[in-house]
């Protein structure tokens, strides 16, 4: 039988054996789960014509064809391209206050050797997932008087703590993180009197939408794959044909 053939001409019992073997080969190989074996088995030997068994095994590989290999290996994920990211130069911001009010420095910006903020009786942040650096070691002096300042930085990036808290405190449980390759090292200094300076390591939402796609991509792939092997069929085909 092949792919050009009437198809209005009539199978032969031997054509159907040859579209029941290649589904054999199909479900031994996984291509197949049982019940869609059944299903185009049934079709296979009710089929009187080229035209009704070509579509049965047109999405599988005939004997003799080679199939394209598949890694099973997941290729390692290249990490980030930190030298693009240390540009010198003087920076967006050197300095920021709060005083019963807030700051921000977030997004696209870049962060300087030195930066120094205050907060009293107010509240700060500073963001550093997107942001370019004036040098591979930045110094991040943050004063907290009865307010406090968030230092958010991405993975791989070194911390180090040296803050000082009188009645206070300073968020040490980034430290000892080693950084990677090429990565800048964040250094926090200052002061925190009825306050606090706290870091925490997030990755960006960008980054956080392409994980979460990767797992459901994983999960679809999981369960569309073959059913397990010890799987008991619904029906025993072989004794219905």
């Amino acid at each position: 039988m092949t792919d050009d053939a009437v198809p209005d001409l009539r199978a032969s019992d031997a054509d159907r054996e040859q579209v029941a073997g290649i589904l054999r080969d199909a479900l031994a190989e996984g291509r197949l789960d049982m019940e869609e074996f059944e299903e185009r088995l049934d079709a296979t030997y009710r089929a009187r014509t080229y035209g009704e068994l070509t579509p049965i095994t047109r999405d599988l590989p005939a004997a003799g064809v080679t199939v394209p290999a598949v890694s099973l290996t997941k290729d390692p994920v290249a990490g980030p391209d930190w030298s693009g990211r240390i540009v010198g130069g003087e920076g967006s911001s050197t300095w920021a206050v709060a005083v019963m009010s807030g700051f921000q420095r977030k997004g696209r910006w870049t962060m300087p050797r030195r930066f120094t903020c205050l907060a009293f009786w107010g509240g700060g942040e500073i963001d550093l997932r997107e942001a370019n650096f004036a040098d591979r070691e930045v110094e991040i002096n943050a004063i907290a008087i009865m307010g406090g300042v968030d230092v958010i930085v991405p993975p791989g990036v070194e911390v180090v703590v040296r803050g000082i808290g009188i009645m206070g405190g300073f968020d040490h449980r980034e430290e000892g993180v080693p950084g990677e390759p090429g990565a800048p090292r964040v250094i926090v200094t200052g002061f925190a009197l009825w306050g606090g300076v706290g870091v925490q390591r997030k990755l960006t939402r960008a980054e956080k939408l392409r994980i979460r796609e990767e797992r459901r991509q994983e999960k679809l792939e999981r369960r569309s794959g073959p059913r397990e092997l010890d799987e008991p069929p619904r029906r025993n085909w072989h004794g219905e044909h």
